[in-house]
């Protein structure tokens, strides 16, 4: 009884029918200001590693390129203030014209070649074979090799004195090629190197997309008379275009990253027949001590990736909305 002469009754205790949400207002109000903290502050301690990785590493190193692309100076210190005058010199530049049209040899070389033999690769592992499992990782081994590891192993494969590859050609009558030496090989060189060491991951992703078409599907196909080549045509590649879309994008973006190997093989010689526009970046920072200009080719180059990039998320969304 209450003072008034009210009938007082206990609160009544939540059951199975109180709504999941009534319960955890309850259970949020029990934890006081303090629980009400540490759940506001909880996302941020996991995001907060990560987020403090990106300011460093990435963040205030384009911050800092920015500011030394107006700047003409050959270290990162104070420089003289020069505007636009560095991207105006790119406008004019004959060797960026160079590097950029040796980067798209480069990556019309390089990406359409590895991901036809991944998807072949794919396609013929794909099947039950005897030693399946080892093709799989020896195909895939170049992949996770370091690049400095495979150039300079390549280097040696390619030397036109004692090279195993002109040793190869001379054991059969064949003339050695000047596989490094000579700006008509020395891409073609890079190109099949390249290409070497990434069928393996295009052949991975191919084989879990092809293990995800059922395979009843080939199977009606099959029963409809369909042979196998117009069952690959018809039915396998119009499956796989949302990967090969992604894949295509991917390879791309490695193309243009594409450092280590060529740096190592051919330091982007002879003459500026191998210099693609990172390793022209490279060169006007380090070699011809152009620090600003180095920023703003720079620049350029993250300008490049981020259309790729963007494109591969939006090409990665319809993929997901075709699953």
């Amino acid at each position: 009884m209450s003072p008034h002469g009210e009938t007082l009754t206990a609160p009544e205790a939540p059951t199975a029918a109180t709504p999941a949400a009534d319960v955890a207002r309850a259970a949020s109000r029990t934890g006081g200001p303090a629980g009400r903290r540490r759940g506001r502050w909880a996302p941020y301690l996991f995001v907060g590693p990560a987020g403090l990785l990106f300011l460093a590493f990435s963040l205030v190193p384009i911050v800092i390129a920015v500011a030394l692309s107006f700047q003409d100076t050959a270290t990162l210190g104070d420089g003289q203030w020069v505007g636009a005058d560095n991207y105006r010199t790119m406008l004019s530049d004959p060797l960026l014209r160079t590097a950029l049209l040796n980067t798209l040899v480069f990556t019309v070389g390089t990406v359409p070649t590895a991901m036809a033999i991944g998807l072949a690769l794919a396609v013929a592992l794909n099947r039950p074979l005897p030693g399946r499992g080892l093709l799989r990782a020896l195909f895939f081994v170049p992949m996770v090799a370091a690049g400095v590891v495979v150039g300079v192993i390549m280097s040696w494969i390619f030397n036109p004195d004692y090279g195993v590859a002109n040793n190869a050609l001379r054991s059969v009558g064949l003339e050695g090629l000047p596989w490094l030496t000579s700006p008509r090989t020395a891409m073609v060189t890079l190109v099949l190197v390249v290409v070497w060491t990434r069928i393996g991951f295009c052949m991975v992703i191919y084989l879990g997309a092809l293990q995800s078409i059922p395979s009843e599907l080939r199977e009606a196909a099959a029963i409809d008379g369909a042979s196998r080549w117009q069952r690959f045509r018809r039915l396998t590649v119009p499956m796989l275009a949302p990967t090969t879309s992604i894949l295509l994008i991917l390879n791309v973006v490695f193309s243009l990253q594409a450092f280590d190997v060529i740096y190592v093989m051919t330091g982007g010689g002879p003459g500026f027949s191998t210099t693609v526009l990172i390793q022209y970046v490279f060169r006007s920072a380090f070699a011809d001590a152009r620090m600003g200009y180095a920023a703003a080719l720079g620049l350029l180059l993250v300008l490049i990736l981020l259309v790729f990039t963007l494109l591969r998320q939006r090409a990665t969304k319809k993929a997901e909305e075709l699953l």
